[in-house]
């Protein structure tokens, strides 16, 4: 007996909220941090990895986490949201994170004031990228607003 498959459960359509929680708020942390230290010194993050018209890049990658962010987390517009968020992702992953192999965490040291990593690689632009895939092809799920519209949607329909 799969538990997982039970009409009563229906337990595989929880699935996407854990997604949709990390994922939405990983990329609105991110779009916030770099509000809170200053849009400025992303913009020279960005010219000095050669990034075209650093300005609007970094305005554009900010707005992107903090509404596409914000979207994911409520479930809302996901197939769209999703592809400006992958842009992101792929433009970090091949201007910042390529250089330096797959692995995100690379302890380099263990002092006093705690442990030292180096630069993080690709494996977490991956792991969005996948969860962002995964999201488009499965839905919103459970306490979303495409849940709702769809639920909506159809009653309306009857």
């Amino acid at each position: 007996m799969d538990i997982l498959n039970l009409p009563k459960w229906n337990l595989h359509r929880w699935s996407t909220l854990p997604l949709r929680l990390m994922v939405g708020y990983g990329f609105m942390e991110h779009g916030y941090a770099k509000l809170i230290h200053g849009p400025e010194r992303f913009v020279g993050i960005l010219h000095a990895l050669a990034v075209p018209a650093p300005e609007l890049m970094a305005w554009a990658t900010i707005m992107v986490e903090l509404l596409g962010g914000l979207a994911v987390l409520l479930g809302a517009f996901i197939p769209l949201v999703s592809v400006p968020m992958a842009g992101v992702l792929l433009t970090a992953m091949f201007t910042a994170h390529l250089q330096y192999g797959f692995s995100a965490i690379k302890l380099q040291a263990v002092t006093a004031a705690g442990a030292q990593f180096g630069p993080p690689g690709y494996e977490v632009d991956l792991l969005y990228l996948a969860c962002l895939a995964a999201l488009v092809l499965s839905g919103s799920g459970p306490f979303s607003i495409g849940s709702f519209l769809t639920k909506r949607s159809n009653s309306s329909s009857c």
